[in-house]
């Protein structure tokens, strides 16, 4: 059988990866695939920039649209992430019925009603398990070994620079740009860090995921979401006494065919399976009516475990092993069945911090803001009192409504006993 002929937009770290597994690993995954995968042409934005000996000069061209329409291509790799030029040559490439496999989250999220419906018109595949969980292997577990489960919920660890982050802050003890330096020291944060740390790189990965589990069409900054750039050292000390982490959720609940969805800072219990996830690695808990709960795990990031991702639906594709519905355009078409709902709606617990000062009366003043959004105290931990006379006072609360938790928290915040504005996060159970 002839080989499957590859060509791949973008040679940056991710692209040179998937180069190099495919030049590296030539004879066993032709083994496994039952046929060679043969890069043949690589789209650069400079042709003359030194590159790594699995990209070869013979292989480059500046010419990305005449890649696209080359007729000796049979699969299009896009790995240069964005919206533009990848969406345009995305499309394209679909319309030229050539098969495609993205890593790109960002234009799944915002495009994926016209992406889908392209490969659905042109009956090719659009691959895309690198887009979530880099070598988690999440988009074909819920494509296929869950096909079955009605999926109930999704808590995930989604994004491993902020994971990072929140791993030195909870063990190392660090303020949050004492731990944004060290990950960009280690490469784990951009020099702008913004859309893994506002919540927005989740989110996007909360959007395919919620088109794939819950057949919703969401685009990602429709999501909403908080990120971590405001935590405080305070907060990790008394989490930690109450036996919980601070980790970044990117969460979907399904409740009566409607959908919420959130990303925000959230307290885990200690030694829960999201509580173990450390440094860059993300983790995705999926719970479906029939299996349970069920956790993926791994890199989420990184050129060799987004490669490998890239890699493997390429060899899906070349052993025609693609799932059906993958191979006839379909999967990812919005359902009219599942509705969005907002995340106000969501039940949770919650851990409240208020700086109040120090004066008789404080937390009875507390309670009855709360009471009046039927929000009630399950325990209260409260310190010694500031250098400033005041005080911390955090209370754990039973089940109550985000959206009367909001209401109740603006109300805390208006009042003069309070010296700085509260925080409050979700307890996930």
């Amino acid at each position: 059988m002839e080989a499957l002929r590859v060509g791949m937009l973008g040679g940056g770290v991710v692209g040179t990866g998937v180069a190099r597994l495919l030049r590296d690993d030539a004879g066993r995954l032709a083994g496994r695939a039952g046929r060679g995968l043969e890069l043949i042409r690589v789209a650069v934005r400079d042709g003359n920039k030194p590159r790594d000996p699995a990209l070869p000069r013979a292989l480059l061209t500046t010419d990305a649209d005449a890649l696209v329409q080359d007729p000796r291509v049979d699969v299009v790799v896009e790995v240069i992430g964005g919206i533009e030029p990848a969406r345009r040559l995305i499309l394209a490439a679909l319309r030229a019925g050539k098969d495609v496999v993205t890593a790109n989250k960002a234009v799944l999220a915002q495009h994926g009603d016209e992406l889908f419906a392209a490969a659905h018109a042109a009956g090719r595949c659009l691959a895309f398990e690198a887009s979530v969980g880099g070598g988690v292997p999440i988009i074909q577990a819920l494509a296929q070994g869950l096909a079955a489960n009605r999926v109930d919920s999704i808590q995930a660890i989604l994004n491993g620079t902020s994971n990072f982050i929140l791993t030195q802050m909870t063990e190392a003890g660090l303020d949050y740009p004492a731990a944004l330096a060290l990950a960009q020291q280690h490469g784990y944060a951009e020099a702008d860090p913004t859309l893994d740390v506002d919540g927005s790189d989740a989110a996007h990965k909360l959007a395919i995921l919620a088109r794939l589990a819950f057949g919703l069409s969401v685009p990602g900054n429709a999501i909403e979401r908080c990120g971590i750039t405001q935590l405080d050292p305070l907060d990790f000390r008394f989490v930690r006494e109450l036996g919980y982490v601070i980790k970044l959720l990117a969460e979907a609940w399904l409740l009566d065919d409607r959908l919420a969805l959130h990303v925000e800072p959230t307290l885990v219990r200690r030694y829960a399976p999201l509580a173990e996830v450390r440094g860059p690695n993300n983790a995705i808990q999926v719970t479906g009516h029939a299996v349970g709960q069920t956790l993926f795990y791994g890199p989420g990031a990184g050129a060799m475990p987004t490669a490998s991702a890239v890699v493997a639906d390429l060899m899906s594709i070349a052993s025609g092993s693609w799932p059906r519905v993958f191979a006839a355009g379909r999967i990812g078409l919005a359902e009219p069945r599942v509705r969005l709902r907002s995340a106000a709606e969501i039940t949770s617990r919650f851990y409240l911090r208020c700086q109040v000062q120090e004066r008789v009366g404080v937390l009875a003043e507390i309670d009855g803001i709360l009471a009046q959004h039927k929000i009630s105290i399950a325990s209260v931990v409260q310190h010694e009192e500031h250098p400033d006379s005041s005080v911390p006072v955090v209370l754990l609360t039973h089940g109550a409504n985000l959206g009367a938790m909001r209401h109740a928290v603006r109300q805390l915040d208006q009042r003069p006993s309070l010296v700085r504005p509260c925080v409050f996060f979700p307890i996930a159970e």
